[in-house]
């Protein structure tokens, strides 16, 4: 898998971060740098750790199941994609508290998926250092910019980018099917 492609996931992943990122610049009002900072910090290191983690659960299991490693990347993906499509259907409230209980909470229930994500990056032999870094980024910048978002333009654009991550990671797990179904990837 090539950065690019990884950098594509990264950005799918950090999508509910962004999403939450934009719903907490709209509870908090007047938004500091250090809300940016903290959302950031709490989102892009919980996305970096959640894929490592499931790096590591499926190096463990790869034997198991290397014969079906395509099926498992595309159905995760699908399903984790089909969910973030769901969600941006949904309407949710955020309130205005960066503690660390309100921010760990937040921050692994929006990493859960990319825990899904790297166990396929097993299956791939994805390089995982590369993989964390450029998802944790991303989730950090993505978040940061969310909060601002939220507080200057509001709720508009959550939806839009729920919908956008889901697709992204359903077609990346198609990809991914397809290439080993037809062309022995």
């Amino acid at each position: 898998m090539s950065a690019a492609e990884i950098f594509l996931i990264g950005i799918s992943l950090s999508m509910d971060a962004f999403a939450v990122s934009i719903c907490k610049g709209l509870s908090v009002g007047k938004i500091q740098p250090k809300h940016m900072i903290i959302a950031g910090l709490w989102f892009g290191g919980f996305q970096a750790l959640m894929p490592f983690i499931g790096y590591l659960l499926g190096s463990a299991f790869e034997q198991y199941i290397v014969s079906i490693d395509h099926w498992v990347a595309f159905i995760l993906l699908g399903v984790i994609g089909f969910n973030m499509i769901k969600e941006s259907r949904e309407e949710e409230h955020q309130d205005a508290s960066f503690a660390v209980k309100a921010m760990f909470v937040l921050a692994v229930a929006t990493s859960i998926d990319a825990l899904a994500v790297g166990v396929t990056f097993a299956f791939l032999q994805v390089d995982i250092l590369l993989a964390v870094m450029l998802i944790g980024i991303t989730t950090f910048v993505f978040s940061a910019a969310g909060i601002k978002i939220g507080s200057v333009f509001g709720s508009k654009y959550k939806a839009k980018a729920e919908l956008f991550g889901g697709i992204v990671l359903m077609a990346m797990g198609t990809k991914i099917l397809i290439e080993h179904l037809f062309f022995g990837g």
